[in-house]
């Protein structure tokens, strides 16, 4: 999966937040939702410019993140 085929920044859209290619969908919100224990499909119907691809694009783009970024968390 090639996420950058599905997800764009763009400064005058969403403050600039990535979000789902064409749309003002931001892939933060579709994080939080499948976070939330939402279905992959639920997220599809609640934002129908939104495909199953999109969803997994997402994951893949905070997979990419998380590889890049140290957290460091409490002891």
């Amino acid at each position: 999966m090639n996420w950058r085929e599905h997800l764009s920044s763009e400064p005058n859209i969403c403050h600039g937040r990535m979000c789902i290619k064409g749309t003002r969908v931001m892939v933060s919100v579709v994080l939080d939702n499948l976070a939330a224990g939402m279905a992959e499909d639920e997220v599809v119907r609640l934002y129908p410019s939104v495909s199953v691809n999109d969803v997994h694009a997402a994951v893949s783009y905070a997979a990419e993140l998380a590889r890049e970024r140290l957290v460091t968390l409490a002891a």
